[in-house]
């Protein structure tokens, strides 16, 4: 089937040492030879693919940049269309004009996207790969990274394939029977059908409660940070960026608004925000400060609460404490290098949180911090070998739908159902676990994917 031949920019539209503009599509070759010039005056289309050609671009006699060109014929490409790459100086301008020259001689410009979405929907990749293009293109952590690449890999094309297999050979089997009840007897397959239910709902709980880790990986951990004023927030802040981002004085509220700031530690993305001390004030802007402290830890992943271990607790304190009892919380003493008069053990018994003393100031304790986070949040390592962890929303409702679809098979059985009850819902598990992959979905929830990835991608 002949397609439009789509070009753009493949690289960040700045000043840097090369860009690379991507051309892809049936008139791609002879595109690329209306404006690439050689001293060799080769032909480009006879040569081999996945080859390299130093040259020139050029529009009519005027040269725009000395280029090299890489050729690639399809089906071996990324869109399975025939390739062309563009390798030409970074400036801003000479990149565009290179684009406006391909565009002017038969291209048209590509929409975000639309080269993976080639890739998919000419079945080099299926949409969960094509989802995962976007997530390594995103990635915040090392871990995010890794799992995105697995899942291009096909780890989740593998584990959804396995379960749609054995839901469909049931299907078959019991459509089989139904049509010629003479030949294929469903006597006792009921008991045997249970059993391949249960080991189905088995694996899609388990993609379940991956996903929570999942999500943690592909979009980092919000982490606020609470405490009094002057317990030494921003100062931890500063520690974990490893600049300093926030002012520390000796001022108590001198934090007045949330500072932002992402961060690493052990290959795990923490999205942190500092904020005002927690405390009873009549200053109008550091009031709101205070709400605001409150209000980005409502719904916060991780809270660290940071108590100055060289003064007693107070009302403020306690405030903190009642809050933070049913959330995920981590103490932290601080300025534990300093004269301590909080017992460790009698604030841990008010609040029945983990606590690690540290002096953000000398740096003590900070790798004990690391290693909490990941003992709470990965059991202490994260497996990216055997483990699939769902990052993607879309995955997970699918997954959620198919299971609720097979637990109505399993009470079916118990209920003494005839078999072509069991088809209806084992249909529907399967055409759902199937959207994941691609199949079966409309066209504006395809172009809702893809449109959200960068251009030239």
């Amino acid at each position: 089937m002949k397609t439009d031949t789509i070009a753009a920019i493949a690289t960040a539209v700045s000043n840097a040492g090369i860009s690379i503009i991507r051309i892809s599509g049936d008139e791609a070759f002879s595109i690329i030879e209306k404006i690439y010039k050689s001293k060799k005056d080769k032909k480009l289309s006879d040569c081999n693919s996945h080859t390299v050609h130093y040259g020139f671009i050029g529009d009519g006699d005027t040269v725009i940049d000395e280029v090299m060109v890489l050729l690639m014929k399809g089906p071996h490409t990324y869109t399975k269309e025939d390739v062309v790459e563009i390798d030409c100086h970074g400036g801003i301008v000479v990149t565009k004009k290179i684009l406006e020259t391909v565009l002017k001689y038969g291209a048209r410009l590509a929409d975000p996207g639309e080269f993976t979405k080639r890739a998919f929907l000419n079945g080099r990749i299926d949409l969960s790969q094509a989802e995962a293009v976007s997530d390594i293109i995103n990635a915040k952590s090392e871990y995010a990274l890794k799992n995105s690449l697995n899942q291009l890999r096909g780890n989740v094309l593998d584990k959804i394939k396995d379960i749609r297999e054995s839901i469909i050979d049931d299907i078959a089997f019991i459509e089989a029977a139904l049509d010629d009840p003479e030949h294929i007897t469903l006597d006792n397959f009921s008991n045997e059908l249970a059993k391949h239910i249960e080991v189905n709902i088995t694996q899609l709980d388990k993609l379940l409660k991956s996903s929570d880790n999942g999500r943690l990986l592909k979009e980092g951990i919000k982490t606020v940070i609470l405490g009094k004023p002057n317990a030494g927030k921003s100062s931890l802040l500063n520690v974990l960026v490893g600049t300093d981002r926030a002012i520390v004085t000796d001022i108590a509220g001198t934090t007045r608004d949330t500072l932002e700031e992402t961060i690493q530690i052990g290959g795990i993305c923490l999205n942190v925000i500092d904020t005002a001390g927690i405390r009873s004030t009549e200053d109008t802007v550091e009031k709101i400060g205070v709400e605001k402290a409150m209000k980005s830890a409502e719904d916060a992943d991780l809270i660290i609460y940071v108590v100055d271990a060289s003064t007693n607790l107070d009302e403020n304190d306690r405030l903190i404490i009642d809050f933070i009892k049913n959330k995920k919380a981590i103490i932290l003493l601080n300025k534990s290098d300093l004269n301590m008069v909080i017992d460790p053990e009698e604030i841990e018994n008010l609040t029945g949180k983990d606590i690690i003393q540290i002096s953000a100031k000398e740096n003590i304790g900070i790798d004990k911090l690391e290693k909490w986070i990941t003992d709470m949040y990965f059991q202490g390592k994260i497996d990216l070998n055997n483990e699939i962890y769902i990052t993607n929303i879309r995955h997970k409702e699918a997954i959620m739908e198919s299971k609720n679809s097979l637990i109505m098979v399993k009470q079916s059985i118990e209920d003494g159902m005839p078999e072509d009850f069991f088809s209806i819902d084992m249909m529907n598990a399967y055409k759902v676990l199937g959207e994941i992959l691609g199949e079966a979905v409309d066209e504006d929830l395809v172009n809702t994917i893809f449109c959200k990835f960068c251009m030239g991608k």
